[in-house]
């Protein structure tokens, strides 16, 4: 019995301590953007302000007016998010369900493009975006991200798990194919859905790269990509910068904690189904 007390603790202390190793530099960057300019550049660095200011912050939102970009990259989340979960989840429920030509070697060859880095594709889809005119445009920025690979592979197998009598029933009932999907699908995906879209939703709004490559007008800039451009004009400014980290990272984070049970209960699911 003592012995496996003494292990029980020993695992807790390590979780602990990989807790601590991992929140510190988090709680440091919240604790240096409420610091005065200069503050956090002493030797050694302070842990808490000596008098907190939200100079940064004000800062931000009202000389380098960085609430537009905030908006940008909350539209362009958004927006890709539900795009991204109604395509794929008629392309996941396609795949699971319904019978067509070829559907078997299509979904292989789905499975066998995702060994390809996403860096690779980058210059045909824009070459393809600017013959479409869709560059410096909020649409090049969502559309290669609506329907990706992986979505579809983890809203195909969630739906395979749906009984197929379930669906017989309904097409007995005189019930269409879009009514079956919307009525009854969609309901029972939902965990695999939330999931998804709050992937999604992440994915594009830390997104760098690509908003960096298709959008040229600084008044259509995310959030990461404006952050990174105050880089080099305030270098030296390490509290304006951590600012900046904070108002980046705290949407995300909120959103994935109100979203956190289902987002474990899609992934459960998800593993568990054959």
């Amino acid at each position: 019995m003592r012995r496996k007390t003494l292990a029980t603790l020993g695992v807790h202390a390590a979780l602990v301590a990989g807790a601590v190793v991992t929140l510190a530099p988090l709680l440091w960057m919240v604790s240096a953007s409420f610091m005065s300019a200069g503050e956090a550049n002493t030797s050694p660095p302070p842990l808490l302000p000596g008098r907190a200011t939200l100079d940064q912050y004000r800062e931000l939102f009202v000389r380098l007016n960085l609430g537009r970009s905030f908006f940008n990259s909350a539209l362009l989340a958004s927006c890709a998010a539900l795009l991204s979960v109604v395509v794929n989840a008629a392309a996941g429920y396609a795949f699971a369900k319904l019978r067509f030509p070829a559907r078997g070697p299509l979904f292989a060859g789905l499975l066998a493009a995702m060994v390809i880095p996403g860096q690779v594709a980058m210059l045909p889809v824009f070459l393809l975006l600017r013959s479409m005119g869709l560059v410096n445009s909020y649409a090049g920025v969502i559309l290669p991200g609506v329907a990706s690979i992986f979505g579809i592979f983890l809203v195909r197998q969630f739906a395979s798990s749906v009984p197929d009598e379930l669906l017989d029933a309904a097409r007995i009932d005189g019930a269409g194919e879009l009514r079956i999907f919307w009525s009854i699908v969609l309901p029972l995906c939902r965990p695999i859905l939330v999931t998804l879209g709050v992937l999604t939703f992440l994915g594009t709004w830390n997104d760098f790269m690509w908003p960096l490559i298709v959008l040229t007008d600084d008044t259509k800039w995310t959030l990461t990509v404006a952050l990174a451009s105050l880089s080099g004009e305030h270098v030296q400014d390490t509290e304006l910068m951590m600012a900046g980290a904070v108002v980046t990272v705290l949407p995300a984070l909120l959103l994935f904690l109100a979203l956190q049970r289902s987002y474990i209960d899609g992934i459960t699911a998800g593993g568990i189904k054959e």
